[in-house]
């Protein structure tokens, strides 16, 4: 607009300057335009001088306002731009920050998905390695039990060659045994063995542990026996004659014709047999059991002798004696205060070491297993009976509690 009236001032300015120009011809040569006409043409071009000079400054006022709106316009264009710019700035440092804290957190979840990875495969390669050693060790076990029951079994084989295995009730009073007869004498789970042979005679009983009777788990009589009577094997009718358990009711052994044979009741008692029956109680149980007995014919079930072999607290003991009376025998020998029957008149007992003397046990305590029995102290020259006086006494059992032992 401005451009239009600077054009419209230019053009009556020319107006105006050839008005004036026509108007001195006209006064001066009287030629043209009348000094009226050219006077009017003047005012014209001057009123629109003065128009297009009010024209341009107002358009130039408007020009200013227009540039300063403009300006204004632009500053606050320029101010909101820079507000973008920092808010650009500022989201994209916020994006930025919240990129890092995403990246830091995935890499958290990453490490503990690792970690958890790792501790997994580690803990299912423990388990692996767990469940494969445990596979081992049962295989072994079981190797090792196979083994065992196998050699069990061969020895079981070997042990009864020659035998007919059967079963007998504990508790058969019946006093007949069979031929080359392999029984299981041991209460319970126990596993004694007893072997007859070819005249049915009891000859070998055998037991790799001797486990002692347990009064709290076990039934028992008040008496502390498994049964009420003992087999009647052929002999036990005798006065002096008991129905004699090879391995005790106190060491698990039953009642049948298989473990029982008739035994001399002094010394079933009192005797050898009852001693060897307490020193396996009292060291609660022993291995290694072995029984042998002869007889003195094939057509007795009455033996005449006894061997124990036994481990007690790793002292391996052997004990003998005949299935006889020991204080009929002490006194024949004259080892007891009473005169000996069967000895010549001159001839005198053997002599006694003094009562109250000190000695050495260990070399009468021949299995060293701290007892002396009445067979090891007749071995070592000792005259029966030991009484309470001497030395001896006190590694010896007195049952009776009389104060002599071997009476």
């Amino acid at each position: 607009m401005n451009v239009l009236f600077i054009i419209l001032l230019l053009l009556a300015l020319l107006a105006f300057a050839a008005s004036i120009v026509m108007l001195l011809v006209s006064a001066l040569f009287k030629k043209g335009l009348t000094v009226k006409q050219a006077g009017l043409a003047a005012g014209v071009s001057f009123a629109v001088i003065i128009g297009s000079t009010i024209g341009v400054g107002s358009t130039a006022d408007e020009v200013q306002t227009a540039a300063d709106v403009e300006s204004e316009q632009m500053e606050a264009q320029k101010e909101k731009a820079e507000e973008q710019r920092l808010a650009q700035e500022e989201a994209e440092k916020q994006a930025a920050l919240e990129k890092e804290k995403e990246e830091a957190r995935l890499a958290l979840e990453k490490e503990a998905a690792e970690k958890a990875a790792a501790e997994k495969l580690a803990n299912e390669k423990a388990a692996a390695e767990k469940a494969k050693a445990e596979a081992l060790a049962k295989e072994k076990a079981a190797q090792e039990l196979a083994e065992k029951e196998k050699a069990a079994a061969q020895q079981k084989n070997e042990l009864f060659a020659g035998y007919s295995l059967i079963e007998v009730d504990g508790g058969d009073l019946s006093g007949t045994r069979k031929a080359n007869i392999v029984v299981d004498i041991g209460f319970g789970d126990r596993e004694y063995w007893a072997f007859t042979n070819e005249h049915g005679q009891l000859v070998r009983v055998v037991a790799e542990e001797i486990i002692v009777q347990d009064d709290n788990s076990e039934p028992v009589t008040s008496e502390g026996r498994y049964y009420a009577d003992e087999a009647k094997v052929p002999g036990v009718e005798s006065d002096i004659l008991d129905e004699g358990h090879v391995i005790a009711d106190s060491l698990g052994g039953v009642s049948n014709a298989y473990n029982i044979t008739p035994q001399e009741s002094t010394l079933n008692r009192h005797g050898d047999q009852a001693y060897m029956e307490d020193v396996i109680r009292d060291a609660g149980g022993a291995t290694d059991f072995e029984a042998i007995i002869t007889y003195p014919d094939t057509d007795t079930q009455v033996p005449s002798h006894y061997q124990y072999t036994y481990t007690v607290m790793g002292n391996e003991v052997v004990d003998t004696f005949d299935n006889v009376n020991p204080d009929e025998v002490n006194a024949s020998l004259g080892l007891t205060g009473s005169e000996p029957a069967s000895l010549p008149a001159e001839s005198a007992p053997a002599e006694a070491a003094p009562a109250n003397t000190g000695g050495d046990v260990s070399s009468v305590d021949t299995n060293g297993n701290g007892q002396v029995t009445i067979k090891e102290a007749k071995d070592a020259g000792f005259p029966m009976p030991i009484t309470s006086d001497h030395w001896l006494y006190q590694y010896m059992d007195d049952r009776d509690g009389d104060g002599m032992v071997g009476e």
